[in-house]
């Protein structure tokens, strides 16, 4: 294969943005194309919804384990793109009359320490008003999502990149280009097995909490998480609702997710709520993100990022690099359809 093709990206979501960065800093002639306005560049797409934390250790809890594995190396990769990142790693507590689920989470997971009451002092002081223990994952991140997301199509820009809004592509634009859609859901006359997972989230100003990393409470009933964002802003979230449905967040889910805050710290009760909304992820059968090798080689459908768009975009970016500099790369990531 030749070593620089003209690549359209389809769809400007952490998928699409990194993969139009990954290919044009080796050297493809990269144009990326959106269905949004620029005005508003990521309103359809499901990464602004994303609360963002690269917690690769704390996802193999439930997650297959090249998720973890895979997550390990993006981390890197991040690292060495993001200046903004976030390095304070991330917790995990138990609800407080249950303390057996930390034992059980500890046992499905590496990478952590079991903190008592006064290790969880050190990192997080207020959470040792409800909580005697606590899992730390040291090497976990998180991010402000949307300073993220501007970012790297700021990056996508500087590396040479046509960035063009208003433009629903669905096929290539030149004769001997490669086309990638990383359209989300709206590539699912193309991925019949997509699905969609609802996930559904609260932004606050808490004056009155100060934690400094992300936190999952083992909520029994929803996969309840709080990541924090500068000024003092939370996302309050859960990503794992089986629905296709992207209407507005209903009563009960937001009464679950405040009142898990609050069980979470106190200082939640005085909370101001700037959004409440919900948005639904596209997702393969196995809920692992793939690059999808069709029509001979010209088109590469990178979708199904579920939950783990963040954490696992810039693999799937460097799988479909190493796919254009040589043939099928050796990647779990990379299949042909």
């Amino acid at each position: 294969m030749s070593k620089s093709w003209p690549v359209t990206v389809a769809g400007a979501g952490i998928v699409g943005l990194w993969q139009a960065l990954t290919l044009a800093r080796v050297g493809h002639r990269v144009r990326l194309v959106e269905a949004s306005s620029e005005g508003a560049p990521f309103a359809a797409s499901a990464s602004r919804y994303a609360g963002a934390m690269l917690a690769p250790d704390c996802e193999a809890e439930s997650a297959p384990l090249l998720v973890r594995d895979l997550g390990r190396q993006a981390l890197g990769i991040w690292r060495a793109t993001y200046p903004g990142l976030i390095n304070k790693g991330s917790l995990v507590v138990p609800m407080p009359r249950d303390p057996r689920d930390l034992v059980r989470y500890g046992r499905l997971t590496q990478g952590h320490t079991l903190l008592d009451r006064a290790g969880l002092a050190e990192i997080e002081p207020e959470l040792t008003e409800r909580f005697d223990a606590a899992l730390y994952f040291p090497d976990e991140a998180h991010m402000d999502a949307p300073h993220a997301l501007a970012f790297l199509l700021g990056a996508v820009r500087d590396a040479g990149v046509t960035v063009t809004f208003g433009v629903d592509a669905t096929l290539p634009d030149e004769g001997d280009g490669v086309f990638i859609d990383c359209r989300g859901r709206a590539a699912r006359d193309v991925l019949p097995g997509l699905r969609g997972v609802r996930g559904e989230r609260i932004v606050v100003r808490a004056r009155d909490v100060h934690l400094r990393r992300p936190v999952r409470l083992l909520h029994p009933r929803v996969p309840f998480y709080v990541v924090p964002w500068p000024g003092q802003i939370y996302l309050i979230g859960t990503t794992v609702i089986e629905t296709d449905e992207a209407g507005p967040m209903t009563v009960r889910s937001a009464l679950e997710l405040l009142g898990a805050a609050y069980t979470l710290h106190p200082g939640f009760a005085e909370a101001e709520i700037l959004e409440l909304d919900a948005g639904v992820r596209p997702s393969l059968p196995d809920n692992v993100p793939r690059a999808i090798v069709a029509d001979g080689g010209r088109t590469i459908r990178a979708n199904g990022a579920y939950r783990h768009g963040f954490l696992l975009s810039p693999m799937l970016a460097v799988a479909v690099r190493d796919y254009l500099a040589g043939g099928m790369a050796d990647s779990p990531l990379l299949v042909r359809s």
